[in-house]
């Protein structure tokens, strides 16, 4: 399933004309209308969900106080995708930063905490593999430097085209290819050589690692962090999203396996927080 982070539309710019004219409902429309698009995009980029939060709503404050400089001359959504691509590139964030490793010391880890096999499944084990499925792919595009994760996030995780991602990042088409191509190729030597859901030859398994994830602490069984959003609250969409999980043989689409996730319910109460101190010039 590819997720929802990059559509790009102009059905949003009757929004954008009322804010600049100062509609604060159309405002608040606009935040509720792109947020989880922005939210989903930092996830695959910064890896733990506070950090995604919290520079979800930077970007958004950023979005929000310039947007009477929009001009109009493409969709709001890719002007806005511009902006959160910009920052990403750029934002150092603490779990992002004491979570990533480079694919060497990432192999030597996971082959460390290789576990036998459990004979017995353990108590909501679809969901910790999971968790552990999720947190270890996405620890892998840390592994990357950050122009790349984000090349490989647009091109082969979000499916948009060379054309666009090149105008969303400020360089040509060419040029994006060329860092496509090289994050691509390492993400994907790394997985075949590692991973049990590309390659049926590698050792590591989803649910061999979960309880030296959970000893590592880096699964809090109690506290989930990527598999339990509100589509997987379902037990037949869980089933269904590990059957098609346990199908894949391709890189790319282990990541597009991966659920959407909605932007925390407080986000929009946090900006309106935001707007009503005065800290921010909206709109001017």
């Amino acid at each position: 399933m590819r997720p929802k982070g990059l559509e790009t539309t102009t059905e949003l710019e009757p929004l954008v004309r009322k804010a600049v004219d100062g509609n604060r409902a159309a405002l608040e429309e606009l935040v509720l209308a792109i947020q989880d698009q922005i939210y989903n995009l930092a996830m695959y980029m910064l890896w733990h969900p506070e950090d995604a939060k919290d520079a979800t709503q930077e970007i958004l404050i950023k979005v929000i106080t310039n947007l009477s400089s929009f001009r109009f001359e493409s969709a709001v959504t890719t002007w806005g995708y511009r902006i959160a691509s910009n920052y990403l590139l750029t934002t150092r964030k603490k779990n992002a930063a004491r979570s990533a490793m480079t694919f060497e010391d990432f192999e030597k880890d996971l082959e460390q905490g290789l576990a036998p096999a459990n004979k017995h499944s353990m108590p909501d084990q679809k969901i910790l593999e999971e968790e552990v499925k999720i947190g270890c792919t996405r620890g892998m595009l840390l592994c990357l430097d950050r122009k790349y994760r984000l090349a490989y996030v647009l091109g082969d995780i979000f499916e948009v085209k060379s054309e666009d991602a090149g105008t969303l990042l400020n360089i040509s088409a060419e040029t994006y290819r060329k860092r496509l191509s090289r994050a691509r190729g390492r993400i994907r030597n790394f997985m075949e050589k590692n991973c049990g859901i590309i390659n049926p030859e590698a050792s590591c398994r989803c649910h061999k690692q979960i309880k030296p994830a959970i000893r590592k602490g880096r699964v809090d069984p109690d506290h989930l962090l990527f598999a339990a959003p509100k589509q997987l609250q379902d037990d037949g969409m869980l089933k269904k999203r590990v059957r098609e999980i346990e199908e894949l043989h391709e890189a790319a689409s282990v990541y597009r396996s991966h659920p959407n996730h909605e932007a925390p319910d407080a986000m929009l109460d946090k900006i309106r927080q935001i707007l009503n101190s005065g800290t921010y010039q909206i709109l001017n």
